[in-house]
């Protein structure tokens, strides 16, 4: 199995936009990711947008992002779109998401996909393409009723360690989802262990990603060089 690193900016910090439908949405979705990020990138910045919820669910996640990425230079936009009616607001997300690509630009976008069965979580996913054209874009997965998990494309592995401090927090930050039948340990580690187990992991996110631009193999003193995910726009440049 061949193993993918993003290549990072050179003179400055990593950009990342998550994107999420609803509070938790990201933490569920891409929680693990960033808390690796986290530790990992150094200066890491972060634009955190949530499209919906009430006073209640926002301060959860106003909360949320200061504990999965507390070192992070963070900016959080929580918006109150009406919950599970996105599809009939799309000209709304698609302003909302026009614009952030007006002001901020990311190296790395976490957002919901379009073949999302949620209604809300799929018009972000649809929405998406059709404003940021760049960037690398993993689409992530949420468990849920519906049973709509497909086959992801990108995994990113995650320590026994970092699965366990996601659930964690999960529970910290969320208090008002303790109630929900599918909200528990089991179902948020699970589908983490049997996604690192396709990736040959302890742990795993998945993702799909629709578009990646894979750098070309090198060889450097006699070994073969470090393989990079690039986006668009730097694969553009070159």
């Amino acid at each position: 199995m061949l193993s993918l690193q993003f290549q990072l900016p050179a003179e400055r910090p990593l950009a990342v936009l998550a994107i999420g439908a609803h509070p938790d949405d990201i933490e569920i979705g891409a929680g693990g990711t960033l808390l690796t990020l986290a530790e990992s990138c150094p200066g890491l910045r972060v634009r955190y947008v949530v499209l919906t919820g009430t006073e209640e669910r926002h301060a959860e996640a106003r909360h949320a992002a200061a504990t999965f990425i507390p070192q992070a230079d963070l900016t959080v936009d929580l918006h109150q779109l009406p919950e599970g009616r996105l599809p009939a607001v799309w000209d709304r997300v698609k302003d909302i998401l026009e614009h952030v690509a007006h002001t901020w630009t990311p190296d790395l976008i976490l957002a919901p996909s379009c073949h999302d069965a949620h209604q809300d979580h799929r018009t972000i996913g649809e929405v998406l393409p059709t404003v940021f054209r760049d960037q690398l874009s993993l689409s992530y997965e949420i468990p849920k009723w519906d049973g709509d998990l497909g086959r992801p494309s990108v995994y990113v592995p995650l320590t026994a360690d970092v699965a366990h401090r996601k659930v964690e927090l999960l529970h910290k930050c969320f208090p008002s989802q303790a109630s929900r039948d599918w909200w528990d340990d089991e179902v948020f580690l699970g589908l983490a262990r049997l996604r690192g187990m396709e990736c040959r992991a302890p742990y795993s996110e998945a993702f799909i990603s629709t578009k990646t631009v894979v750098q070309p193999l090198t060889r450097s003193q006699g070994t073969v060089a470090q393989r990079t995910v690039r986006t668009s726009a730097e694969a553009l440049k070159t």
